[in-house]
């Protein structure tokens, strides 16, 4: 039974974009969840990520809305500055014919002068993670008294990071009379715990939660010690060959090393953790997103909210601490009803938590030998496309058609041959065709981009 937006009691406005953006059947989740949401009431929802539960609890907040109300009315906490920008992104394409929206993003590693300064000209939907939230609270510049509701988006991750208590003094700040939505991948008894504090009488429900494992081949071998994962690494990249993939490592130290052993042999990968710098976060996600970058090497919190379509292969460097974290990883391949390959090394000592997933998974999950894959080879693994940097962006008004019109007109390349560009406020990146980079960047650094000039590199 196909369930239609255009059911719903939602704005004209919003309705119309739902039909601009060929949004015209609801997820499961938003199914399920949105009526509740409409109506008002709480709610602790479990489903994966990609599920499309940003629009299920978005719409809501959006119908909500009083535009001319500049003031605080809805507060979206997230566990990761991704996520939180991620989910920004997709309410402010949500509430594209709404006039005058301004949803605020509010997270660590930036400056907090400048988020004081736009919580000044006032706000109606703040993005934010629980730290750099609690500190502008400290500060007096962040009001929640008039928000009318609190969303917590991936809540099992926040509580997994220790933000339990600073949820709760956040939580103290909205009014008791606000609807709280909980969302979550897993459904750990803290939730419904959580739940217990922030709501009145939620209604639960449970759609989306197996990842459509039945389109993910799951392989995993039995190592003798940590130490063989490495040569193992290589096995399994050159018999699978995959063009893209994302390994998961438990610690920061991991992702590093395994990101250096994979430059080595000539694989082009990078680690993101949570020591990253922001701007140096936003470029490798954006290089991996655009397929200028073969390989992202990640902890389980660095990649949560991460939504990359199209990748072919998980792989399990370390397992995780839980069998519910091991099947949210898995679900990052076979988006979309696509097909994927999820591969995982275990050592003898995690027979136990092998045999938890297999439970979980309800499979008769069998390792594999290692040994039956041949000896591996060096091979270079070449991103198909590499990305250039140009020295300008939203607050130069830059637009993506001024960037395609610049480089067609001054390398004479095929529009076809441009990836995706994305604009933050101070710089634009822009995938290109690798075979055609070099040249690209020469000439535009000696034309010029709407009639500017602008230094343009090689990331």
């Amino acid at each position: 039974m196909r369930h239609l937006f255009n059911t719903l009691n939602l704005k004209n406005e919003l309705l119309k974009n739902l039909e601009e953006l060929k949004f015209d059947t609801m997820t499961p989740i938003q199914a399920i969840s949105l009526p509740t949401v409409l109506a008002g009431r709480d709610i602790i929802a479990q489903a994966k990520t990609g599920s499309g539960k940003t629009a299920a609890f978005g719409l809501g907040i959006l119908n909500s809305l009083d535009i001319s109300n500049t003031r605080v009315q809805s507060l979206v906490l997230c566990p990761t500055r991704e996520l939180a920008e991620q989910v920004a992104k997709e309410l402010r394409t949500l509430a594209r014919m709404l006039k005058n929206v301004k949803v605020l993003t509010i997270t660590g590693g930036k400056p907090e002068y400048h988020q004081e300064r736009s919580l000044n000209h006032g706000a109606h939907i703040i993005v934010g993670t629980p730290g750099r939230v609690l500190k502008l609270i400290g500060k007096g510049v962040l009001l929640l008294n008039t928000a009318q509701s609190f969303i917590l988006d991936e809540a099992d991750r926040m509580l997994d990071m220790g933000f339990h208590e600073d949820i709760l003094k956040i939580a103290a700040e909205i009014s008791a009379k606000r609807q709280t939505l909980l969302f979550s991948a897993t459904f750990p008894e803290m939730i419904v715990k959580l739940g217990r504090e922030l709501q009145n009488e939620a209604e639960m429900v449970k759609v989306d939660t197996d990842h459509a494992k039945d389109n993910i081949k799951q392989v995993f071998y039995q190592l003798e010690s940590h130490k063989d994962k490495s040569e193992a690494l290589l096995k399994v990249l050159n018999h699978y060959r995959p063009q893209r993939f994302l390994v998961f490592c438990k610690t920061k130290q991991f992702c590093e090393n395994v990101a250096k052993f994979l430059h080595k042999k000539k694989v082009f990968a990078e680690a993101i953790h949570g020591d990253l710098l922001q701007n140096d976060r936003t470029e490798v996600l954006t290089m991996f997103s655009n397929r200028s970058l073969s390989a992202l090497v990640a902890t389980d919190v660095a990649a949560r909210g991460l939504d990359i379509q199209d990748l072919e292969l998980v792989i399990n460097y370390d397992l995780p601490l839980s069998p519910e974290i091991y099947t949210h990883r898995i679900g990052r391949t076979a988006r979309a009803g696509k097909s994927g390959l999820a591969i995982s090394f275990f050592m003898p000592k995690e027979d136990e938590l092998f045999s938890a997933i297999s439970d979980l998974q309800a499979e008769d999950l069998r390792p594999d030998s290692i040994n039956d894959l041949p000896a591996s080879d060096d091979y270079d693994l070449i991103p198909p496309m590499t990305t250039i940097y140009i020295s300008a962006g939203k607050r130069d008004k830059l637009r993506p058609g001024d960037i395609v019109g610049a480089i067609v007109g001054e390398t004479g390349l095929d529009f076809k041959d441009i990836g995706d560009i994305s604009i933050t406020v101070v710089i634009s990146f822009v995938a290109i065709k690798t075979e055609f980079v070099h040249d690209v960047v020469k000439k535009l650094n000696a034309g010029k981009i709407k009639n500017r000039k602008f230094k343009v590199g090689i990331i």
